[in-house]
């Protein structure tokens, strides 16, 4: 089964060695990795290319003007040729090896295989990424939690390609929760057959779109709010505020246990 990894980059060359290097190490071999950059001035694509001889015809990128992450990922998503699609940012990379292996593993499982499975991930200091932020643990996700605004981890979500096909891609009207609102096109109001993975699948630097303060938080409150709306499904502002007590909670208990340990 061929996973079909899509990376958006823009002025990425600090950290998309990172990225392609967890890509490049993955035991299931068996990828292509997409690279979609926006026309980076900083080197990036000389960085990609000098990996060429080592993806052995396994990498495609394309470099031109787009219209933010959302255009990139769904151009990647158009290039797509495997069985199965995920997204690798270009600041982030994955935590272990056999993350592919495992996707594969469940995706392809004979009885009762999912059409799209996900697990956790983990938010590092981007000065020092041995210290660790913030684990985001999807195991208690529940498709009607997402009334409430809560959604798996994006980054750790990989669906066989006819889900996209099926369910559209990114609505690039939502500038900041756009993966929110395709989640909850796919998972709530499509009921794809998901299925939580218990492994941690990204790391991920502290600072991204969505993990930027009170600011982004009311951005993407607000996405929220035409998400439910554009796809019919009751809940609000209460609701979905809803969801930032349990946050708290959840960090709270993070960092007592960073701290006992």
């Amino acid at each position: 089964m061929k996973v079909s990894i899509i990376t958006a980059t823009y002025n990425s060359a600090a950290t998309v060695a990172d990225t392609i290097e967890s890509v490049l190490a993955q035991s299931h071999g068996d990828w292509e990795h997409l690279i979609v950059d926006g026309g980076s001035t900083d080197g990036t694509q000389a960085l990609v290319e000098s990996y060429r001889e080592r993806y052995g015809g396994r990498m495609r990128m394309v470099s031109e003007p787009d219209n933010g992450i959302y255009d990139a990922m769904n151009k990647g998503i158009a290039m797509a040729t495997g069985d199965v699609v995920g997204i690798l940012n270009s600041d982030d990379f994955y935590t272990r090896d056999s993350v592919l292996e495992r996707v594969v593993e469940a995706l392809s499982a004979a009885a009762d295989a999912p059409e799209a499975v996900y697990g956790d991930i983990m938010y590092v200091d981007p000065a020092d990424k041995t210290q660790v932020k913030r684990y985001y643990s999807s195991e208690a996700f529940r498709r009607w939690k997402m009334r409430f605004g809560f959604m798996p981890a994006h980054p750790s979500f990989y669906c066989r390609r006819e889900v996209y096909e099926r369910h559209g891609d990114f609505d690039q009207s939502f500038k900041v929760a756009a993966d929110f609102e395709n989640l909850l096109r796919i998972i709530f109001v499509g009921r794809t057959r998901t299925r939580y993975l218990p492994m941690n699948f990204v790391t991920m630097r502290m600072g991204g779109a969505s993990t930027s303060g009170f600011a982004s938080h009311r951005r993407i409150m607000s996405d929220h709010i035409r998400a439910y709306r554009k796809n019919g499904v009751t809940s609000g502002i209460f609701l979905d505020f809803l969801r930032y007590p349990y946050k708290v909670l959840e960090l709270i208990s993070f960092r007592l246990h960073m701290h006992r340990n």
